[in-house]
């Protein structure tokens, strides 16, 4: 229990710190939403509108400390207030919008990646030298090395302009109206395949490389030369044994990956118009966007955070020499 409670102290230190610097990011660049607003109106409205418009998205014109002091009441309350460019939605309802985009994007495309990453990794360490390590091992430090807005744009280039197999942009078919629905479903799924494979084209490299290693490792300890003299199979010997204390590393990078990416694939997203988070972190930098840019960090933190901690916990499991300390 006082491990959770310190960890839990530990995390939420870490968001008031992240939190803090959120705050300081947006002020710090050039311009402002309002002064961007003018700007787009060519001069045409008058000083007095410049006023109106502070006031109506609730800019604070005081010190910097008590500007401050308002975010972080914002904060604890989720009360961010109006978006700029998507006026007059609150920057919680835009957010609410893009976010189960998001989580099906990176929430499957992270777990594919995870899992066939491993997968291979585990394969091509228990045969070292095989046609699948001599393949998968250079490969995969090839793929790690690919940018992703390369991948996407191949992906994009090949599969939706050249062979024209699936649509290059949108989420679903625009003709459709949202619901839970076979049509829907089944355009949402139609139009997820080439972000969710771009996207997680990307991480598998990082996975098998991680994994192989971890199980070239795992296999000279005597634990796993003892299941082999007592006669268990080479199945059971490579997932049971080996695999499972290799695994946590992985589990690591998997929680990393997992918050960074449910957060927002910006990347992935704006090369293929997907209506997620990422997306959204895009619009609110071109419009000076403060509080929707600060919603969207906001949910980063808060996921980056709450992967590592539900990592904590998953080692406690996996590893029974934490569960004793």
């Amino acid at each position: 229990m006082m491990f959770i409670l310190r960890r839990l102290f530990f995390y939420i230190a870490a968001f008031f710190t992240a939190a803090t610097i959120n705050f300081f990011i947006p002020r710090l660049m050039p311009g402002n939403p309002v002064d961007v607003m003018f700007a787009k109106m060519n001069s045409s409205l008058p000083p007095e509108a410049k006023t109106a418009l502070i006031e109506t998205f609730g800019f604070a014109s005081g010190p910097l400390y008590l500007q401050f002091f308002d975010y972080i009441k914002s904060v604890f309350t989720w009360n961010l207030g109006p978006s700029i460019k998507f006026y007059p939605l609150t920057v919680g309802q835009v957010l609410g919008h893009a976010l189960p985009w998001t989580i099906t994007l990176a929430g499957t495309a992270s777990v594919l990646a995870f899992l066939s990453g491993s997968l291979l990794g585990v394969s091509a360490a228990w045969r070292r030298g095989g046609i699948l390590d001599t393949i998968a091992s250079p490969g995969a430090l090839a793929i790690q090395s690919i940018p992703a807005v390369v991948v996407a744009l191949t992906v994009l280039y090949v599969f939706g302009l050249i062979l024209a197999w699936f649509p290059t942009s949108f989420a679903f078919d625009p003709q459709l109206d949202p619901g839970l629905t076979p049509s829907f479903l089944s355009s949402a799924l139609y139009h997820a395949v080439m972000p969710v494979v771009s996207l997680a084209f990307v991480h598998i490299g990082g996975y098998l490389v991680t994994m192989r290693n971890n199980m070239i490792g795992q296999l000279g300890e005597d634990y796993v030369v003892m299941g082999q003299a007592k006669g268990l199979s080479d199945r059971r010997v490579m997932f049971n044994y080996a695999a499972r204390n290799a695994l946590l590393p992985s589990v690591t990078a998997f929680a990393i990956t997992l918050g960074a990416v449910m957060g927002g694939s910006l990347v992935t997203e704006v090369v293929f118009n997907y209506p997620g988070l990422g997306h959204l972190l895009y619009l609110g930098i071109v419009a000076r966007d403060y509080p929707l840019i600060q919603g969207q960090l906001l949910i980063m933190t808060l996921a980056m955070l709450s992967a590592n901690l539900l990592v904590d916990l998953i080692y406690v499991l996996l590893d029974p020499r934490l569960r004793k300390a």
